[in-house]
């Protein structure tokens, strides 16, 4: 198997998260001069094919598969409509482990759903259903995630205390309460969104 399609395999696993050259590097046994032709490679033939939907970007020192720009509007239509998309079962699992055990990292919940669970966070974030609250402070700083304000909108809620309670929606009650929906003890940095969007705000007036 070629060293291009196993980070191109790795990568597609590790979804929005994306991945640390290190980690490359470590797990396919690559100086970093091979890894930087493999990359190279590797966004030239994304960025090359007509039929990929997806390039090979670095943001804060990972990389990750993004979609290509030409397909944003695509992709935020298809999302982010809430009326003409009903959620599927996986994305209300998913929805609903994020809700009960937030904030919590993507591994967590594929812990607790079994199953990969990037492609459901994803829509969920573009659909503004779930946010990114904040990080772990330890390897690979994770990302931490949380129900949005529109959540609440979305299912007519007022607060999050008027979410049922977890026992009834349990075949294990015991378990969903004890194990799957316990609080971690987290060590993390949450997000301030307001005061990012007042400094935000006065950086743009200072600049007009």
């Amino acid at each position: 198997m070629s060293v291009i399609k196993r980070i191109l395999g790795f990568l597609f696993i590790a979804g929005n998260d994306g991945l640390a050259p290190s980690y490359l590097k470590n797990k396919l046994n690559l100086d970093d001069h091979t890894l930087k032709e493999v990359i190279h490679s590797i966004q030239l033939l994304l960025a090359q094919s007509e039929n990929s939907p997806v390039e090979l970007a670095k943001y804060n020192q990972v990389y990750k598969l993004v979609t290509k720009k030409e397909l944003f509007e695509d992709v935020k239509d298809f999302a982010q409509d809430p009326y003409n998309q009903e959620l599927s079962q996986a994305a209300i699992e998913t929805l609903a482990i994020i809700a009960y055990r937030q904030p919590i990292t993507r591994l967590a919940i594929e812990e607790i759903r079994g199953v990969a669970s990037q492609n459901m966070i994803q829509k969920l974030l573009l659909r503004d259903l779930v946010k990114e609250v904040g990080r772990v402070k330890g390897p690979g700083r994770p990302i931490l995630y949380g129900v949005s304000d529109y959540f609440l909108d979305y299912f007519g809620l007022e607060s999050m205390a008027e979410l049922p309670s977890i026992e009834p929606l349990a075949l294990n009650a015991e378990l969903a309460s004890e194990e799957l929906f316990r609080t971690k003890e987290w060590q993390i940095e949450l997000f301030d969104q307001d005061k990012e969007k007042e400094e935000t705000e006065t950086w743009n007036d200072s600049k007009k």
